[in-house]
């Protein structure tokens, strides 16, 4: 017994996308299909039940124009007055937006480091010495790859900052020139002494 209630049947969903509607998950469709009046649906959490914050709210409404309960632990056990209906709605909102913004956070880093492996842009200015493509790869500009090698010259014979940029000609700042030898990779592997 929990909350004073028995529990009289257990569904479990195994190796099928929570993201389907309960209805369209075949423990979940059992489960719909055997309740009666009176009966009560419990479960742990909200989203161990729903995946979609419109399939919670309608399977819900569903329930109480059938008659059934709703018993969710997370949230403080049955969802039958009206505050507890209103937090209920409430918490359907909030979980779901954050777990949509999860999934989405998820695609975007993964996007990024596949765009990452295979050597693609990520965005933004692109860096001193080169160019992005249309494709969005980065290719070196040669010019500019001089320049990022007689700057690591200059600061491996413990120039200052201020100095390299004078000795290139003034067309880039001490910033840059920062900036260009915190990003710089000698051959070996190791970042350009600073």
């Amino acid at each position: 017994m929990m909350h004073c209630l028995t529990i009289d049947r257990t569904f479990v969903e195994r190796g099928v996308s929570g993201a389907k509607p309960i209805g369209q998950r075949p423990e979940g469709a059992k489960l719909l299909g055997i309740l009666e009046q009176g009966d009560m649906v419990m479960a742990a959490k909200l989203d161990r039940l729903f995946r979609s914050a419109l399939d919670a709210l309608e399977v819900h409404a569903q329930f109480i124009k059938r008659g059934i309960g709703l018993h969710l632990i997370d949230l403080g056990g049955d969802i039958a007055n009206g505050l507890s209906k209103l937090f209920y709605t409430i918490a359907v909102a909030v979980a779901f937006a954050e777990a949509e913004r999860d999934r989405i956070r998820e695609h975007v880093l993964g996007a990024k480091a596949d765009q990452k492996r295979r050597g693609r842009f990520l965005g933004g200015t692109a860096p001193f010495g080169w160019q992005v493509t249309e494709d969005g790869a980065l290719i070196e500009v040669p010019e500019q790859q001089e320049v990022i090698q007689q700057i690591i010259k200059l600061r491996r014979e413990g120039l200052s900052l201020r100095t390299i940029a004078a000795e290139i000609g003034g067309t880039i700042s001490h910033v840059t020139v920062r900036s260009i030898l915190s990003n710089a990779i000698i051959d070996n592997g190791n970042k350009a002494a600073r």
